[in-house]
């Protein structure tokens, strides 16, 4: 009986405060970052048993491969939750809900851009603390720039459709952290190393350029929403915007990259500009 009651309590608990609509912010942003710890232990453990080399690493390069698989799964994470709603969701549908597409949420799509800012939090966090072995400046300001602009969507409930259409982009991060593990394992001449560059320029292609044409004419179709909306989703999709120039920025560095793989494929032996991908942290 009173392990009965002690269940209904906590129930009622859950219900009323943990997964209230007023509290999946909080809730949802605690929940990401504790997720982003399980993932680091779970790698660590995981990674010990069963990759040798592991072993072998320095303990900065051990950071960065637990670190990896946080942001590898946040991707696929993110990517299929703004897939799911930008595609297939009813919640942003011209024809199944009245109101503006740009105030539209709901708690699990709230939910979901809670658990992207608890990923950045707690990712930022370990940038800083290792600084800079995990990443420049350049990856700090990405990250403040991605706290403030999903938050602000999180938050608000305005422009989350846009902010997922942009957070497709993390479609690629899997196989850059990929190309990472390929090149600390010494599989740099592999066929799986080859294999992955051109998965990556391919995903580069759909998930970060042509994606932002799509978006821009979405933008265009509903301009007569998005005008009424117009200083909020500007604010909004002004720094997710921001957010992806500096990434392209940071990948274009090196201004042969995507050039090797065309190289490649020819017959040409690839410079080291191609496989220096895989030395830069990405999220």
């Amino acid at each position: 009986m009173m392990t009965e009651s002690y269940q209904n309590q906590a129930e009622w608990l859950l219900k009323e405060y943990v997964l209230a609509d007023s509290f999946i912010p909080y809730t949802s942003v605690v929940f990401g970052i504790f997720a982003c710890k399980m993932v680091y232990d779970v790698t660590q453990l995981f990674s010990t048993i069963y990759f040798k080399s592991y072993s072998n690493l320095s303990k900065l390069q051990r950071t960065e491969w637990n670190n990896r698989s946080i942001s590898t799964m946040h991707a696929i994470f993110i990517t299929v939750m703004a897939l799911y709603f930008v595609f297939w969701s009813d919640l942003f549908s011209d024809s199944q809900h009245a109101g503006l597409i740009t105030f539209r949420s709901s708690s699990l799509s709230t939910f979901a851009l809670g658990a992207s800012v608890g990923y950045f939090l707690a990712d930022i966090g370990m940038i800083i603390w290792f600084y800079p072995s995990l990443g420049g400046m350049e990856y700090v300001i990405h990250h403040l720039l991605s706290v403030v602009s999903v938050a602000y969507s999180m938050m608000t409930g305005e422009g989350q459709l846009y902010t997922f259409m942009v957070l497709i982009s993390e479609t690629t991060t899997p196989g850059i952290n990929l190309r990472w593990y390929l090149d600390t394992a010494g599989m740099k001449r592999s066929r799986a190393y080859l294999i992955n560059g051109v998965v990556i320029f391919v995903a580069w292609l759909v998930a970060r350029i042509l994606l932002f044409l799509y978006l821009f004419y979405h933008v265009y179709l509903h301009y007569d929403q998005v005008y009424k909306f117009m200083r909020n989703v500007t604010i909004n999709t002004f720094n997710l915007h921001v957010i992806c120039l500096f990434w392209h920025m940071v990948e274009l560095k090196k201004p042969k990259t995507m050039l090797m793989v065309f190289k490649k494929l020819i017959g040409v032996r690839p410079s080291n500009a191609f496989s220096n991908m895989g030395e830069s942290s990405f999220t």
